[in-house]
């Protein structure tokens, strides 16, 4: 890397403000049943009320969001998801109590590790070029 390219990527670096992220993954066998892509995807299906929906404000195919509710869906004991297909109303998809639960848990975990390791975090931050 030559000088100016130091430069600016140092430059780079200091304008764009750091972020924390914690990426818990829960694995069953060597397949993930929650990490924060499962969980995006289970927030998407029921905040738009069909995995089609869901997938596209992700964008992600519907095959690809299939086959991860089938991968949650088989990894607990209840389903997380429930479709209802065609029909007069086109169909749909509703998260289960369980489902719901999971989500609920998974953002309520990353809160409590956020805010356990705050005053690390902050000093970790520190050791970062401004």
């Amino acid at each position: 890397m030559n000088k100016r390219t130091a430069t600016t990527a140092r430059a780079a670096r200091a304008a764009a403000a750091p972020s924390v992220r914690f990426r818990l993954r829960v694995t069953v066998a060597d397949v993930i049943a929650f990490g924060p892509g499962k969980i995006a995807l289970l927030e998407a299906v029921r905040d738009c009320g069909s995995i089609s929906a869901g997938a596209r404000s992700l964008g992600m195919s519907y095959r690809r969001a299939w086959v991860l509710l089938q991968e949650i869906n088989t990894a607990m004991r209840s389903p997380a998801v429930l479709s209802e297909h065609g029909g007069e109303h086109g169909g749909g998809s509703v998260l289960t109590p369980e489902g719901e639960a999971a989500v609920r848990l998974y953002r309520a975990i990353e809160k409590k590790a956020a805010a356990a390791c705050a005053r690390d975090i902050a000093a970790l931050l520190g050791l970062l070029a401004q």
